[in-house]
């Protein structure tokens, strides 16, 4: 396998430029599926029922230390392939787990959130916004939740296997996801939690 050393290391191999193209092109549907779920919920967002608003039900609290959690998260990842350039595995690693930590506190905080809101008796049923909603929300929480799993596997390869072109790769490809992750919900601040607040 021809390594390229003009390259940075996650593009060293034409396999490992392939993979990256194809994971842009996988989110590029990832974008689509995003985007179906928002259309539906702007559809649906006024259609309560008998049931609460997004004006009864959010918390700024809660989104604002969700948000903070998960874009700090973003610049942790961002210093994490920083490291990866600079052939610094230990502090790449520990990025890697500091991003992980604050997604994993993100999502603790949102799993707190619908659990709040299905006491207050705003569930999947209650109406069409509740629905809408939950999806939404559900699909970006399951979202991180796998990209948690993802994240902690390639810091187990790294430890087994040290940084090469081929752990490079997944964890430039890992930090797409995760930046794309906190593209999704900045959306999500603003059109769901802000609109919905005002």
């Amino acid at each position: 396998m021809k390594i390229d050393a003009t390259q940075p290391l996650e593009y060293g191999t034409e396999e490992n430029s392939n993979k990256i193209f194809g994971f842009w092109l996988f989110l590029g549907a990832e974008i689509a599926l995003f985007a179906t779920l928002f259309t539906t919920y702007l559809i649906l967002v006024n259609r309560f029922a008998s049931g609460p608003s997004g004006a009864e039900i959010f918390e700024i609290g809660p989104v604002m230390i969700e948000t903070f959690l998960l874009l700090t998260s973003s610049f942790t990842i961002g210093l994490a392939v920083h490291s990866m350039r600079l052939g610094l595995k230990k502090q790449m690693m520990i990025f890697m787990i500091i991003t992980l930590l604050l997604g994993a506190g993100f999502l603790g905080i949102e799993i707190y959130e619908f659990f709040t809101y299905v006491h207050e008796g705003a569930t999947l049923s209650t109406s069409a916004f509740l629905s809408s909603l939950f999806v939404l929300l559900g699909t970006h929480g399951a979202h991180v939740a796998f990209g948690l799993l993802w994240g902690s596997a390639i810091l187990i390869q790294l430890k087994k296997h040290g940084l090469d072109h081929r752990t490079a790769n997944k964890s430039f490809i890992f930090s797409l996801y995760w930046h794309f992750l906190d593209v999704v919900w900045i959306f999500i601040f603003s059109f769901v939690y802000l609109k919905g607040l005002m």
